[in-house]
């Protein structure tokens, strides 16, 4: 209908078929009473109002500026550190380029599905976690409170790495490198090397004294390192200044955050392939070694890189999604950042054995010197004959292939003696078996290998920056799956909510910045999230596909797609996914199982790490770090299903959804049926409808679709009702 055209008033049992802008702004001035009686708008907060695409009201609740902004969104997200540091470690462990097969078979099945999945509930309830899951099924609505938990457990540790990064970033700014050589130690009569270091290396020292300052167990707190509170102080402030104003702010770094890595990802691949030794990195990474792929570990652990790499479970992919518009093609984003994620590992893969093979040389390099020198003073001494040697060997300038042909003589010849000889074989293979990953790759062995560029705080100065920036993507994740979920449930301003947020999280997080913190990050790491998140995820599966039901979500993807999906979806969602998830919980539970609970310490004496079991307390905080991320599922469950908390005491069941905002339903009206839409009792309340237009049904007409629980409903409810307090949940 045109906006310049006269609306008749109607009698509220015709139906009406327009937007609410239609209603508000072509009707007489005569008619506002039928403006105040007839339709309620809420707008003590703009910014909770929420309309439906296809209307011509504004939508309020914050929006995307575009697309681009949104991928980058949840690429920022979903490539973080570990794509870095976890991806080639696994790579190079479970049988290098042949790991890449099990890893995409895997992303196909359980990775690309279950993030469409995430993406398309969001977009679809345009709700946090807490939200969506609430409407779906009121019993589970406890899976989105789980999810923020395990977003709260994770933020806690992952900012300490970010704070980590900082201070190696801001250490970088000099030449040499402060973690290029041992300290030297002065006394009254000499001066010598640090023994610590000279046992260990420079970037090890460095790492675990200069930086950590580390004790030398859990029990032994040593106080706070306070060169790291600052660094997590400063990570926290930044963190909350791009989460104060939601994706308003977040939003517009993220063309920084997302990008910069890339950036810097293809120099170092540049500059590492024009270094001595990458292709040898490169090779040994990627020479497949197909029997690997028989090892049942081997598909487990590239089960959970798809898991984590997509941040499923975390509420950070639905809160993202729940600021697109409704007919967005949330299909190709799930497609699109699932493989823009893969390929990213696989760059950050070449990149970190290019590097790796370049110090792996160096040090081969030393190591044939060391050895060559030996056999100098061996032949000088008579223990070995100069026949031996072939004749073209020039020990002065001895390449690594004619060393390994002499040390093959002398070990035949030699045989029975030659342990005594002290002699090590030189293999660059050898060095580039030696598996790091986590912070024993970022902080140590590229760190050592990057004081070995020219121009290496350049380098430097790039490399901590990148993690930053990884690190911060992933944060702004993490943080909006806690405060989407909690402003759209519970009403309070973001920004508030933000900053209480970020200063808790600070103050909790300075376990992690003690002398002991690592060994806290480590506990964390492993405990906190690994199983909590499968079960979340097992859970969102079961709620979408078996209580809300596949054919009606399919339904759904069609309206807002435009289009139907493929059917490969709905046997992913319906059988194949769930079977999958359900084996790596098993296997996860018993792989944790047999897996002796304890961490690495550091000891000063030997430098050298060794392992310890966790105590008997520190056994109760990894399991209270499970139990309590999962506590809010049979809790929330037994509420709605025992009824334990009545209607009129403002609980979990008398909780609706009222046009982007949640009131309680009106209990105890005595008899007045009129006060909810045409006299409907609040089971009978309609559910959100996604279509164009809000629609007002005409008495005895059928209802709209209804959410499984009956009650929550996103609808329009008339003046004439109350304007009911807003719910605690």
């Amino acid at each position: 209908m045109p906006k310049n055209s006269k609306v008749v008033k109607r009698e509220l049992d015709d139906e009406v078929i327009e937007s609410v802008k239609d209603l508000l702004s072509n009707e007489d001035s005569s008619d506002d009473a039928f403006k105040k009686s007839e339709l309620m708008v809420d707008d003590q907060e703009e910014k909770d109002v929420d309309v439906e695409e296809g209307s011509d009201v504004e939508d309020e609740r914050p929006a995307w500026n575009s697309k681009l902004q949104y991928i980058l969104a949840q690429v920022g997200f979903s490539v973080g550190l570990g794509n870095v540091w976890r991806f080639p470690y696994l790579c190079q462990k479970n049988g290098g380029g042949a790991y890449l097969v099990p890893y995409l078979i895997l992303l196909l099945i359980i990775g690309i599905p279950l993030f469409f999945l995430e993406l398309a509930v969001g977009q679809r309830i345009r709700r946090g976690s807490i939200g969506v899951w609430n409407y779906i099924s009121p019993k589970l609505g406890g899976i989105g409170f789980a999810s923020c938990v395990v977003c709260f457990f994770v933020a806690l540790y992952y900012n300490v790495i970010i704070g980590w990064s900082l201070f190696y970033f801001s250490q970088s700014f000099q030449h040499p490198l402060p973690w290029d050589q041992c300290p030297l130690v002065k006394n009254a009569s000499h001066t010598f090397v640090e023994p610590e270091c000279e046992k260990s290396s420079a970037t090890t020292y460095y790492w675990y004294r200069e930086a950590l300052n580390i004790s030398s167990s859990l029990s032994e707190s040593g106080g706070l390192n306070w060169k790291m509170t600052i660094c997590l102080l400063a990570a926290w402030v930044m963190v909350c200044l791009a989460m104060i104003k939601g994706i308003q702010s977040s939003g517009k770094i993220m063309y920084f955050s997302s990008l910069f890595p890339y950036v810097v990802l293809l120099c170092f691949l540049i500059r590492g392939l024009l270094l001595n030794g990458s292709v040898d990195g490169i090779r040994h990474m990627f020479t497949p070694k197909l029997e690997k792929m028989l090892e049942p570990k081997v598909w487990r652990e590239a089960a959970t890189q798809v898991f984590f790499a997509l941040g499923l479970g975390f509420g950070g992919v639905i809160a993202f999604s729940s600021y697109n518009k409704r007919d967005n093609n949330c299909h190709f984003d799930a497609v699109l950042v699932s493989f823009i994620n893969f390929f990213t590992s696989v760059l950050a893969t070449l990149v970190v054995f290019a590097v790796l093979g370049f110090k792996a040389n160096i040090i081969n390099e030393k190591c044939v010197t060391q050895n060559s020198e030996k056999i100098l003073k061996l032949l000088k001494m008579g223990n070995l004959s100069q026949d031996m040697i072939p004749h073209h060997i020039n020990f002065s300038s001895i390449t690594a292939e004619d060393y390994n042909l002499v040390y093959d003589i002398i070990q035949k010849v030699k045989e029975e003696q030659f342990d005594s000889l002290g002699l090590k074989s030189c293999q660059i293979e050898d060095e580039l078996d030696k598996a790091v990953q986590g912070t024993g790759l970022a902080f140590i062995a590229f760190t050592e290998a990057m004081t070995h560029f020219p121009a290496s705080p350049f380098w430097s100065v790039m490399f901590f920056l990148m993690l930053v920036n990884l690190g911060l993507g992933s944060m702004f994740g993490t943080i909006e799956g806690i405060i989407t979920p909690i402003v759209d449930a519970f009403k309070v301003r973001k920004e508030i909510l933000t900053v209480i947020c970020c200063l808790v999280a600070f103050f909790i997080g300075l376990i992690f910045v003690q002398r002991s913190g690592n060994y806290f990050v480590t506990m964390f790491d492993d405990y906190s999230a690994t199983l909590p998140l499968l079960i979340v995820v097992i859970l969102e599966n079961i709620a979408v596909i078996r209580i809300y039901g596949i054919d009606k979500f399919m339904e759904d993807l069609k309206d807002m797609l435009g289009f139907s999906p493929s059917q490969y979806y709905y046997y992913m969602w319906k059988y194949v996914s769930p079977f999958v998830l359900l084996c790596l919980l098993v296997a996860s539970i018993v792989q944790m199982g047999l897996s002796p609970p304890g961490y690495n310490a550091w000891i000063e004496d030997t430098a050298m790490e060794e392992f310890h079991s966790y105590p008997t307390w520190g056994m109760i905080v990894c399991i209270s770090l499970m139990v309590l991320a999962i506590l809010p599922v049979p809790i929330v469950f037994m509420v709605r299903r025992c009824n334990l908390i009545d209607d009129s005491s403002g609980s979990l069941a008398s909780v609706s959804y009222k046009r982007g905002r949640i009131i309680k339903e009106p209990v105890n009206l005595e008899g007045d049926n009129t006060s909810l839409i045409h006299g409907k009792s609040p089971s009978e309340v309609p559910s959100p409808n996604f279509g164009k237009n809000i629609y007002r049904k005409q008495t005895g007409s059928p209802t709209l679709d209804t959410a499984p629980n009956g009650r929550y409903g996103i609808g329009y409810l008339m003046a004439d009702m109350p304007d009911m307090p807003e719910s605690d949940l």
